[in-house]
Formats: structure tokens, C-alpha cells, sequence
């Protein structure tokens, strides 16, 4: 076993320990999930040690009760003086490095619990500051690793159903963000409203929607009234939370409004509103749900392209142009008859970079091989739908293989 240091101040008062706190002869003083309820408890538990240890290979576990330590602080606006005595051990997490910059590598799944936690909490008097730090962070990670947000948000999507409605509003966010900011060149107060408003265009039914997504038995009566009037609530909470911007109650008013049409004849609210509707519609299609699988991705896009008079749609057509085709994240099947996962937009919507996860004799690879569509002997010949891969693969190393390059701008 090998053991690394820790600073005590770092440990969570009142949460369950992430992973076995020891001494320096390895010596067990609290286990993995033991509730440390005040600071005397953690003094009777580790006597008046200045430092303890924990397991190397269970460290990733402490330093993300660091990181989300952090940004409760932060998210309460508590003095710099206090945010900086957090700390872990000298090795481990520059405080500047959690506060201002994205990380190397986002932890997806503690933003995704984060994003639950605000969008459930509307009446949270800090709900405002919390919900502009979490777009903050979400908007850097669209910015600095595009194709790595999209995987990764594609992946959560499919994954589980207990998260759908906070996983749902990220990733139209990020559609949304993508096709706004690269496609259709709106200034960037435009494409912060529009993020603000993706996430929370169904703040009133956060709850609602995740049970939906495993029910059985068919909407009842008041579900349907709750789903109908989902939009309209969830202006008015957010104007009791203190939002005045009247483009982002726009948007979110309308963000499920079906009119076909050119974005130029619409006010702004309407215009963020027709984007939402169309990135909404994409990755509700996408989601599986208990009564019925997912839709193929190609699928999801087409329904995406067309408006309500199957018409090309302005909005549909630029969310296509920014995340492609095949977007990171998804499944598809090339000539050579190999499955493989996308994982880089190209500059041609329908050919990215993917990696081969199974050969063509049907075998996993063990190591993904990395392909350039573009090329004729690995043209994709078809999505392949979440529900068939039945390989587990690592998110983070396939997150590594999404990371920009030099001239990877599809643009």
C-alpha cells in the first residue's frame, strides 16, 4: 500500500469520508463512508495529528471532496482568506487552478451531481450565484474542449436515467452554445443568455422529469397539466429568483413553441427560444426511456434538419454544422464492418474522428484504435444505436483521445 499525505483541514465536516483515512504506519483510523459529524469527532478520531495519510489508489476520491469543497465556498462567495486555507498536501491541487481555470480534465460526473443539486434547489437563495458559477464552468469546458464535452455529455445521456432532466439541459446547453457561438456568430451576451436559458427552461419540472423517464403506467391527468405548463412556471420561478433578463424569460417561455421560420423575423427571445426547441428535440430523441430505446443519432439530427413543413430549418441546420452528423459520443460502424465510438467533429458534418472499440470479427480491440473517417477505406456506413455496445470502455481514456489539436476546428 502506499500512502500519501493529507492535510486534516481538508476533511468534510458532516459528509462521509471519500476514502480510509490512516496513519503513517498505514494503521486504519476511519473507514471509507464513516460520517464525520464535528470537528470533536474527528479529533477523537484522529487524536491530535496535523497529518494523515490515505491509500494512493483511492486519492482521486479525496482530492473531488477537495475540489467540491472549494466550490461550496466559493458558490457561498466566503472571503479568499478563508477559501484559502483549504488545503489537501503540497503535491496535490493548486488553489488558483480549482478556482479560475477549467481542469485539465473535467470530472463529469461531480458536475453533473452539481448541476442536479442546483436545478432541484429554485428556492435556494444562493440559487442564482450557484447556477452562474455552474455555467461558468460548463461554458469554459465547451470553449476550451468541445468534442470532449459533447462525448462526455453523449456518454452521460445514455448511460443512466436517474440524472435525465439535469444531463438533458447540459447538453442542449452545450448544442445549443456550440451552434450560436461558431455557426450563427451571435456576440457573446447572446450566447451566455442562451446557456442560462437551456438550463434552466424546465428549472419547474426537474423533479417530474427524471421520474417520467422510468414510468411505466401512462401520464396521468395533472402530469400532463404540469408538463404543459412547465414553460410558464418556470418563468415565473425564476423571476421570483431575481431574473430580469427579459430575452432569457423569452426563451425559456417559448423554448418548446413549434413555428417554422427564418431566425431573422424573431425577436432575441425567440430566436434563442427556436435553438433550444430544435438542440430539445435532438436530445430528447436521444435519451432512452423505460417504455422505448433511444433513436439512432442520424435520426435524432434529421428530425433536427427539418422544421414542422419538412423544410430545412435555420436553427436545426447550424446545431448539425457545430456538433455533426455523427457527434462525439456516439456509436457507428464503418466499411472495414469495425464499431467504433466518435470522437472528434471533422471538417465534413458526417466525417469525424472516431476510435475502433470492436474489430470487424467482432472482438473487442482492448486499445481503441483512432480512424479518420475522411478516408475511404473507413467511411461510417451507419450509427449504431447506444443499446448494442455492450463493451465497457474507460471515459477518461477516451476523453484523452478528444482533446483539441492545432488544426482541429472543424471551421
Amino acid at each position: 500500500m502506499k500512502l500519501v499525505p493529507v492535510n486534516v483541514d481538508a476533511i468534510l465536516i458532516d459528509q462521509p469520508l471519500p476514502c480510509a483515512l490512516r496513519d503513517q504506519s498505514g494503521v486504519l483510523l476511519a473507514s471509507k463512508g464513516f460520517r464525520v459529524d464535528s470537528r470533536a469527532d474527528l479529533e477523537a478520531v484522529i487524536g491530535k495529528r496535523d497529518q494523515i495519510y490515505i491509500d494512493y489508489d483511492q486519492s482521486d476520491n479525496f482530492r473531488r471532496g477537495y475540489v467540491n469543497r472549494i466550490n461550496n465556498l466559493v458558490l457561498e462567495d466566503r472571503a479568499l482568506g478563508q477559501i484559502a486555507k483549504v488545503q489537501v498536501s503540497p503535491y496535490d491541487v493548486k488553489l488558483e487552478d480549482v478556482q479560475l481555470e477549467a481542469p485539465s480534465v473535467p470530472d463529469w460526473i461531480e458536475l453533473q451531481s452539481r448541476c442536479q443539486t442546483v436545478l432541484r434547489g429554485p428556492q435556494d437563495p444562493n440559487f442564482l450565484s450557484r447556477l452562474s458559477h455552474l455555467e461558468n464552468e460548463l461554458s469554459r469546458h465547451i470553449l476550451a474542449l468541445p468534442d470532449g464535452t459533447l462525448f462526455a455529455l453523449m456518454q452521460l445521456a445514455n448511460a443512466e436515467m436517474r440524472y435525465y432532466s439535469t444531463t438533458h439541459a447540459m447538453l442542449v446547453c452545450a448544442m445549443c452554445s456550440l451552434a450560436a457561438r461558431d455557426v450563427l456568430r451571435w456576440n457573446e451576451d447572446d450566447v451566455s443568455t442562451l446557456a442560462s436559458a437551456a438550463l434552466t427552461m424546465n428549472v419547474s419540472m426537474t423533479d417530474l422529469q427524471d421520474r417520467l423517464v422510468t414510468q411505466k403506467e401512462p401520464l396521468t391527468d395533472q402530469q400532463k397539466q404540469l408538463i404543459t405548463s412547465h414553460a410558464a412556471r418556470s418563468v415565473d420561478l425564476l423571476q421570483r429568483t431575481g431574473v430580469t433578463n427579459e430575452d432569457w424569460l423569452e426563451a425559456v417561455l417559448h423554448h418548446n413553441l413549434k413555428l417554422p421560420g427564418p431566425l431573422a423575423t424573431r425577436s432575441r427571445g425567440q430566436r434563442l427560444a427556436r435553438l433550444i426547441q430544435r438542440a430539445d428535440m435532438f436530445a430528447a430523441r436521444l435519451s432512452p426511456r423505460l417504455t422505448r430505446p433511444p433513436a439512432a443519432p442520424s435520426t435524432a439530427m434529421q428530425a433536427c434538419y427539418y422544421d414542422e413543413n419538412r423544410q430545412i430549418d435555420e436553427a436545426g441546420a447550424a446545431l448539425i454544422k457545430a456538433v455533426g452528423i455523427y457527434s462525439p459520443g456516439t456509436y457507428v460502424r464503418l466499411a472495414t464492418q469495425e464499431i467504433a465510438v466518435v470522437v472528434k467533429r471533422g471538417r465534413n458534418t458526417t466525417m469525424p474522428r472516431v476510435a475502433v472499440l470492436i474489430n470487424r470479427q467482432g472482438m473487442p480491440t482492448g486499445e481503441p484504435i483512432v480512424r479518420d473517417t475522411s478516408l475511404a477505406d473507413f467511411r461510417i456506413q451507419a450509427s449504431v444505436p447506444f443499446r448494442d455496445i455492450k463493451i465497457k470502455h474507460s471515459m477518461d481514456r477516451m476523453l484523452a483521445l478528444t482533446r483539441p489539436a492545432g488544426n482541429d476546428r472543424p471551421w
